[in-house]
């Protein structure tokens, strides 16, 4: 089933793209995020190596098993065609109250049904104290008047 915006991106198209998988991620929904991805899509997160959706599952509930009041917010670097860049940042604790903000980009590439066949993540964990933090939205969606990476100086 097509998952839109299909390739080949615009500007538009990519931002959308982006701000329904930061909306995905956010909600923290394995089983939901894990449909953007083709059945057989290779990802690289950090070290990790991953291929295929029910390995992609497994790896988020673990994920946001360990990373607690996880809150995302994604942007576009750069696209062409098929592919996608993004930069992003996340903040989250772990299970003894050990505040940390996460920094990243990630590389996607998309089938012509708008799966994500490849995602390259490198990401970075700075300990933060909780007081600043930046990302205070209930759990779940970004408010769209929430600012951006960029606006924060992130």
């Amino acid at each position: 089933m097509p998952r839109p915006p299909l390739p080949p991106f615009t500007t538009e198209s990519a931002t959308r793209k982006a701000r329904l998988a930061e909306d995905a991620w956010n909600s923290r929904d394995p089983a939901r995020v894990a449909l953007a991805y083709s059945l057989d899509s290779h990802w690289r997160n950090r070290g990790e190596f991953l291929q295929g959706r029910p390995a992609i599952e497994a790896f988020l509930a673990r994920k946001w098993q360990r990373e607690l009041d996880y809150r995302l917010v994604k942007e576009v670097w750069a696209f062409a065609a098929n592919r996608i860049a993004v930069r992003f940042a996340y903040e989250w604790h772990d299970d003894t109250g050990n505040w940390f903000r996460s920094h990243g980009n990630e590389n996607w590439e998309f089938d012509t049904e708008g799966l994500m066949t490849r995602r390259l993540a490198s990401i970075n964990d700075c300990p933060i104290e909780e007081a600043q933090r930046l990302f205070h939205w209930p759990l779940g969606r970004r408010p769209d008047d929430h600012p951006s990476l960029g606006e924060m100086g992130l």
